[in-house]
């Protein structure tokens, strides 16, 4: 029996995705350079072309080609489509920008918090750097990604509060917070999540389908990637490690923030770890030190081992303020080398990886609601 022929609305619809993720990956084309990238007559694209500029989804630059032949106008996307806002809240701060569909930034808004701010402060801030933006920026903010350095609920967007977490937003509702000034959907998850999701579409874990990113900072986390997938688990909490049972300094088993608390590595009146102390051991070649050394590499190692055996990784990718610096990865390496599983352990690439995640899915999220918006009543 022959297959059904699509219908011509469908075929209208697909063509003009083509038009409008074409106008995406570049500043304006012209119809026939359209045709070209898209593989689609030059006929089909005039008349998708037609559509979209009624529709107001894009414009004619008013610029035209020179030199020989038929002079052929530029199109490009409509500057009023509105952007994405992309948000990082970290224990020092909240940054937040507003992307377009081809990934520019337009604006950031860089707002100093103290690790002890509270739920308030920190949604104010965000809140306030969300008008800001929104002020700066033609169109609307359609939609928005937060990246957030605490463990974050799955099905709510609110930050979840876990015994001894360092960061004290208590239970932060983005969606909430930003409720008023974003008209669509608000998209939250936590800071490691996205810093693995950067790695693996843009940094060291490029294709690599399965992987365990180790975030090792002021705050412990991790992330599993699963056939190319962050895998979140029902409430969100895949990958808190902080309690996780491992071996501590002298050999008995502990929790392993415990590990930092009996090694004297964090911050006063905190569970955060010291950084600046830690790094200035890590940097020592004294035999005190070797011991710290030590002492972290055999309990991340004994971290590391619980993950390989629940989640198969091919390889494990450390990330975080102290993680990759090399002394620190040279003795993991050495320590999970000598367990009865391992596999090669790597340093993370990225800056601020956690803000490139939320970036990189902000624009794919907003280039589909335009795409989208070019035939909202279809049901295919």
């Amino acid at each position: 029996m022959n297959a059904p022929k699509p219908s011509l609305e469908l075929l209208r619809g697909l063509t003009d995705e083509n038009v409008l993720r074409a106008l995406m990956a570049h500043d304006r084309l012209t119809r026939a350079e359209i045709a070209t990238r898209t593989g689609i007559s030059k006929p089909t694209i005039s008349d998708s072309v037609q559509r979209l500029e009624q529709a107001e989804l894009i414009v004619d630059t008013g610029e035209r080609t020179t030199g020989r032949g038929r002079v052929g106008s530029y199109y490009a996307l409509a500057p009023q489509l509105g952007t994405a806002l992309v948000a990082s809240i970290t224990p020092h701060g909240v940054i937040a920008e507003a992307v377009d569909a081809r990934g520019r930034a337009h604006g950031q808004v860089r707002t100093a918090l103290e690790a002890d701010a509270g739920q308030e402060v920190a949604a104010e801030a965000l809140a306030a750097a969300a008008a800001q933006l929104g002020g700066q920026v033609d169109g609307r903010l359609r939609l928005a990604v937060v990246s957030a350095a605490d463990p974050v609920d799955r099905a709510t967007g609110r930050l979840v509060h876990l015994p001894d977490a360092p960061f004290l937003v208590g239970a932060l509702d983005p969606p909430a917070v930003l409720a008023e000034m974003v008209t669509g959907p608000v998209l939250v998850d936590n800071d490691v999540n996205w810093a693995a999701r950067a790695e693996y579409e843009h940094g060291c874990a490029q294709g690599v389908d399965d992987f365990v990113y180790l975030h090792l900072g002021e705050g412990l986390g991790c992330a599993v990637v699963s056939d190319g997938v962050v895998r979140r688990g029902h409430r969100g909490l895949v990958g808190e490690i902080a309690h996780l049972y491992t071996a501590g300094p002298d050999g008995q088993a502990m929790s392993f923030t415990e590990v930092f608390a009996a090694l004297d590595l964090r911050r006063a009146s905190s569970t955060a770890i010291d950084v600046p102390k830690l790094v200035e051991i890590l940097e020592d070649t004294g035999a005190d030190a070797a011991r710290v050394h030590a002492a972290l590499a055999h309990a991340i190692s004994g971290v590391l081992s619980a993950a390989l055996s629940l989640a198969d990784p091919r390889t494990v990718v450390v990330g975080g303020t102290w993680g990759a610096h090399p002394r620190m990865l040279t003795a993991i390496e050495e320590h999970f080398t000598r367990s009865p599983r391992s596999v090669p352990v790597r340093a993370a690439h990225l800056p601020l990886p956690e803000l490139t995640g939320a970036r990189a899915r902000a624009v794919d999220e907003l280039g589909s609601l335009i795409v989208r918006s070019a035939h909202p009543t279809a049901t295919w």
